[in-house]
């Protein structure tokens, strides 16, 4: 399976730089991984509604050019599915047996997705309703795809 994670901005601090490549390379080993990092916007201090939504929909249109047409998306929405790491395993699984070969994660930038995305996605994943900083979320998430391979092949891996 090809696994492609489209996020909007660079990771700056080396501790998450570290991290994400570890998990990437753990990862390598189950699937083929693609992380691409789409240029974030900068937002104003007190923008408007309006504001706010034209960066999203710039973020958006960087991030719709890096969904292949085929691909299986899931959105990280706070208003997503909350899954345990189970289910999240089941899922992906799921996902592979059905033939699904292209499977693309989208992490927005620190104003969340545009609309077009989350109606793009055919899931929308939500790990907590507390609001995390997405460069740390990158890893998170490649940290649960691992925990969800470990599980998938009924291998061990700390609780």
């Amino acid at each position: 399976m090809k696994i492609k994670i489209v996020c909007v901005g660079k990771i700056k601090e080396k501790y998450l730089r570290d991290g994400i490549a570890e998990y990437s390379k753990r990862l390598s080993r189950y699937c083929k991984l693609e992380i691409v990092e789409v240029k974030d916007e900068k937002t104003k201090e007190n923008a408007s509604v309006k504001e706010d939504e034209a960066v999203k929909a710039v973020e958006g249109d960087r991030i719709l050019k890096h969904i292949d047409e085929g691909s299986y998306v899931c959105a990280l929405a706070i208003e997503g599915d909350m899954l345990d790491s189970v289910q999240l395993s089941q899922k992906i699984n799921k996902l592979g047996i059905s033939g699904t070969s292209n499977v693309t994660f989208v992490i927005g930038g620190s104003l969340g997705l545009d609309q077009r995305i989350l109606k793009r996605a055919d899931c929308k994943l939500s790990f907590s309703p507390m609001t995390f900083p997405h460069q740390l979320m990158r890893m998170i998430l490649l940290e649960q795809i691992y925990r969800s391979y470990r599980i998938i092949n009924n291998e061990p891996y700390h609780k």
